[in-house]
């Protein structure tokens, strides 16, 4: 199965891009897995909410640009399920099984979140926690629970 981590801005810190490496190396033992950044917005200082939901759909519009018709899209946001690695391992496997889905796309906002459209667009939602996390720390958690998934459905042995 092919699939694609889509966020808003890149790993700035070199010790989230190393694991992020790692993990991305992992991953593509079990399928294609891509990274695709789409440039950031600088957050302006004490911004207003019409003015935070600007940028959001602004980077909601590039996100939007990078993915297919075929697309399968998962939006990672706040207000969307929780599951546990096992669940989302049976995600990863019914997804495989699915002719119709050439790719799954595991979207990220920025420091804002995701914009309406790309929610709007999005096949699921998905919370990786109740807590807030920085949005560079939730693709290497994202990352790992896809490999932590990825090990479960291939019935390996994985660290708990």
């Amino acid at each position: 199965m092919n699939m694609a981590i889509l966020c808003v801005g890149r790993l700035r810190e070199r010790f989230y891009r190393q694991a992020a490496d790692e993990y991305l190396k992992r991953l593509r033992r079990f399928g294609a897995c891509a990274e695709i950044e789409v440039a950031d917005l600088p957050e302006p200082a004490n911004p207003s909410p019409a003015l935070e939901a600007e940028v959001r759909r602004k980077e909601g519009e590039r996100l939007l640009a990078a993915l297919r018709p075929g697309d399968y899209v998962v939006a990672l946001c706040v207000n969307g399920a929780q599951c546990t690695s096992e669940a989302l391992a049976g995600r990863v496997t019914a997804s495989r099984a699915r002719s119709d889905i050439k790719r799954v796309v595991w979207v990220i906002g920025g420091s804002l979140g995701l914009g309406e459209a790309v929610t709007a667009r999005a096949n699921e939602r998905l919370s990786l926690s109740a807590m807030t996390l920085p949005h560079q720390l939730a693709r290497v958690v994202l990352l790992e629970q896809l490999y932590r998934a990825c090990k479960i459905a291939a019935n390996e042995r994985y660290h708990k």
